[in-house]
C-alpha cells in the first residue's frame, strides 16, 4: 500500500484552478464502470444512431443534469481507428482503415443544448487512398506544423500541414523503415536544434525508430520490446514510452539513446500467476509523475513513476482498454475499450482506493481512441462502427 501522504505530494498534481463542473461521480467498490441507464435521446444520431451518452450520473441525484452530448459525427466506409485534435484545438484529425484522412473543424459549443441532434463534422481537408493501407495512428507536431500517419502498409507518411489554410505544404515524406504495420507515432521536439523527431513504432522487428523531421533521415533505432509495440507517449522533454504486446512498458531517453527503465504492469497482483497482460495504450499525466497503461483484460494500471511503484490495477472495461488519456490538468482519465465505451474515472481523491468511473459515451462497436481537447473538457472518439464522434457538455 502507498502511503497515501507521500502519494499526494508526488504523485498527483493539485492546482488551485477548480476541476471542469460535471456530476459527482458514484464510487464504484470493484472498480469497474457505473452501469448506465442507455443511450439518451438528447445526443441524437446519425444513420443507424452509431453514438450514444449516459442520460444520468447514477448515484449523483443529478439525474438528467450535464452530461456529454454527441455534438458532431463523422461517418466512413470502414472502422474509424484514429483521431487526433491539433495543438491549438480549432481543428482535428482523422484516420481511417478506408486509407482516407480528413480534417475537420473544432465546432462552436457555446450554443450547445441538452436537446441537441448530432449533425455532420465539417470536413476541412479530404484525402482518399492517403497510404495503400488502412491508417492506424497520427499525430500533430507540438507547433502543429506537422502531421504523420502510420499504416498496415509499413509506411509512415509525414506532412507539412498549414492550420490557416487547413492545406498540406510541399512534398510528403514516406518512411518505409518499418517492416510491419506502425501501430504508434508522437513527436518530441529537439531543443537543441528547435527541431521536431518523429518517434514511432509497431509489428515486425519490434523496433522504434526515431526520425530527423527536417530531412526525412530515421537515425535511431530502439531496441528491447519481443512483442509489437501498439502505444507511445511522451510528454515533453527526451522522454517517452512504449507500451508493448510482450506485457511491457519501456521508458526511453533520447538523450542516453536507450531504455533508462521497464516495468511489467501486474494487472491481478493478488494471483500468485499473474504474469501480466499486453499493453495496448500507454499515457502519461502533464507533471510526469504519473502513468497509466491500458491492457488486452480490460484492466488499467495506475504506476508512480518517481517512486517506481504500482498504485493500483482496476477494471473500468469489461474487455481491452485500448485507449488511455489523462485530461489536460489530470483531474480525470479517459478510456476506451473494446466494449463499446468510453469511461471518466475521477483521480481526484485518494488513488490507492476504488476510483469513481462512469460511462460517458458509448459507440455501437468497438472504441478505438479516445483524445481530449488541449483546452476544453470535451473529447473526440474513434470505433470500428464507422464513426468518429466529438462530445462535449453543455454549458451550464
Amino acid at each position: 500500500m502507498v502511503n497515501t501522504t507521500a502519494h499526494r505530494s508526488t504523485v498527483l498534481r493539485h492546482t488551485k484552478r477548480p476541476a471542469p463542473p460535471i456530476p459527482q461521480l458514484p464510487a464504484n467498490q470493484n472498480g469497474s464502470a457505473a452501469s448506465t441507464s442507455g443511450p439518451t435521446s438528447g445526443s441524437g444520431s446519425l444513420g443507424s444512431g452509431s453514438v450514444s451518452a449516459s442520460t444520468t450520473m447514477p448515484g449523483s441525484g443529478l439525474a438528467g443534469k450535464p452530461r456529454f452530448i454527441a455534438v458532431t459525427s463523422l461517418d466512413d466506409a470502414q472502422a474509424v481507428r484514429c483521431a487526433e485534435f491539433h495543438p491549438s484545438g480549432r481543428l482535428y484529425a482523422v484516420g481511417s482503415n478506408s486509407k482516407t484522412l480528413r480534417i475537420c473543424s473544432y465546432p462552436k459549443l457555446s450554443d450547445l443544448r441538452d436537446d441537441h441532434t448530432t449533425c455532420q463534422s465539417t470536413v476541412l481537408f479530404k484525402r482518399t487512398k492517403h497510404h495503400k493501407g488502412s491508417i492506424y495512428c497520427l499525430a500533430w507536431s507540438p507547433a502543429g506544423d506537422l502531421i504523420a500517419t502510420g499504416s498496415n502498409d509499413k509506411t509512415v507518411k509525414l506532412m507539412r500541414f498549414n492550420a490557416d489554410t487547413c492545406n498540406v505544404e510541399g512534398q510528403e515524406i514516406e518512411l518505409s523503415m518499418h517492416d510491419g504495420t506502425v501501430r504508434d507515432v508522437c513527436f518530441i521536439e529537439d531543443m537543441s536544434n528547435k527541431s521536431s523527431l518523429l518517434v514511432s513504432g509497431g509489428a515486425g522487428d519490434c523496433k522504434i525508430y526515431v526520425t530527423d523531421c527536417v530531412t526525412g533521415t530515421p537515425f535511431q533505432a530502439l531496441t528491447g520490446h519481443s512483442g509489437h509495440v501498439l502505444s507511445l507517449y511522451t510528454w515533453g522533454g527526451a522522454m517517452f514510452i512504449s507500451g508493448s504486446q510482450d506485457k511491457t512498458v519501456r521508458m526511453w531517453d533520447l538523450r542516453t539513446r536507450g531504455c533508462v527503465n521497464m516495468i511489467t504492469p501486474l494487472t491481478t497482483p493478488s494471483s500468485p500467476v499473474n504474469k501480466g497482460s499486453p499493453v495496448a495504450s500507454v499515457a502519461v499525466d502533464p507533471s510526469g509523475r504519473l502513468m497509466v497503461s491500458g491492457h488486452e483484460d480490460a484492466s488499467c494500471i495506475l504506476y508512480d513513476i518517481r517512486g517506481n511503484r504500482t498504485i493500483q490495477s482496476f477494471k473500468p472495461h469489461t474487455a481491452d482498454v485500448r485507449s488511455v488519456r489523462f485530461s489536460p490538468s489530470a483531474y480525470y482519465l479517459l478510456t476506451g475499450g473494446y466494449d463499446n465505451k468510453l469511461v471518466l474515472t475521477d483521480l481526484q481523491g485518494d488513488l490507492t482506493m476504488s476510483l469513481p468511473s462512469i460511462v460517458v459515451a458509448q459507440h455501437q462497436d468497438k472504441v478505438i481512441s479516445g483524445r481530449w481537447h488541449p483546452n476544453e473538457f470535451s473529447f473526440i472518439s474513434s470505433s470500428a462502427d464507422k464513426t468518429s464522434a466529438l462530445w462535449a457538455l453543455p454549458p451550464l
